[in-house]
């Protein structure tokens, strides 16, 4: 793993909510200790807005629906040779089934790669993604689940190596060149994805899945913890759409 991709691990930690507001109330702690009361105030007054913000149902699905309404569900009518189906986590604990140790996203992705694949007679998965804190690759995890599911692993090319989407990307080229694919991803990622996939002159076909939005209930909504996770997520992406197009 290099340096410069676990710097980036660093840096992005602190410019997300989770980071961002521990950092604020650090802070705040720090300037009570050292008696600056008044902008200790700030800080921690700080901290707790953007922690209630970020877990307020209304906004969360702001955010979000700003990503996942960017692109549409698949039509599962268009006939190509590949799809790409995108790393996500997983755990390596053997007391959990397989269905278990892919994290809810990851198996979501491997679902819809599946379903399309069935649908679509002589077409190969493609599963990137590397091992992460564990001992085995994700995309080995992914084409497990895509065995366990019917999937013979001669339809499927499984690459354990990409740390990030644009090695997923670089691999993938090797493949397709300048064909037209199916991409599967989760719905939040998708728009960063598909500017990475076009900005190297490559032809995906959006097909996203696990997605966050949910339907308007109204403004008088208690903060919840899952909506601070889902803020988590989409502010990830945004960073990273604004990192893309800053580095281009």
């Amino acid at each position: 793993m290099s340096l410069g991709f676990l710097l980036k691990k660093f840096v992005t930690f602190f410019v997300e909510p989770l980071g961002l507001v521990v950092t604020l109330f650090a802070i705040g702690l720090f300037l009570l200790h050292v008696k600056r009361v008044r902008a200790a105030k700030i800080m921690l007054s700080l901290g707790l807005f953007l922690l209630l913000l970020f877990s307020y149902p209304p906004f969360t699905n702001f955010l979000v629906q700003n990503l996942e309404n960017q692109y549409p569900k698949f039509d599962y009518t268009q006939n190509v040779k590949y799809i790409h189906v995108l790393g996500n986590g997983h755990n390596t604990d053997k007391s959990q089934p397989i269905s278990s140790q892919i994290s809810s996203g990851g198996t979501k992705r491997v679902l819809e790669g599946v379903i399309i694949h069935k649908r679509m007679p002589g077409s190969k998965i493609i599963f990137t993604g590397y091992e992460g804190k564990t001992d085995t690759p994700n995309a080995v995890m992914n084409a497990k689940l895509a065995n366990a599911l019917g999937i013979k692993y001669e339809d499927m090319i499984i690459n354990g190596k990409p740390t990030d989407t644009k090695e997923e990307a670089l691999f993938t080229k090797t493949l397709v060149g300048n064909e037209s694919f199916i991409l599967v991803t989760s719905a939040t990622h998708m728009p960063r994805a598909m500017m990475l996939f076009t900005s190297l002159g490559m032809h995906p076909i959006p097909a996203p899945t696990n997605y966050y939005k949910s339907e308007f209930r109204g403004y008088l909504r208690a903060p919840d913890p899952g909506c601070f996770f889902i803020s988590s997520i989409a502010i990830h992406e945004y960073l990273g759409i604004l990192w893309a197009k800053l580095k281009s």
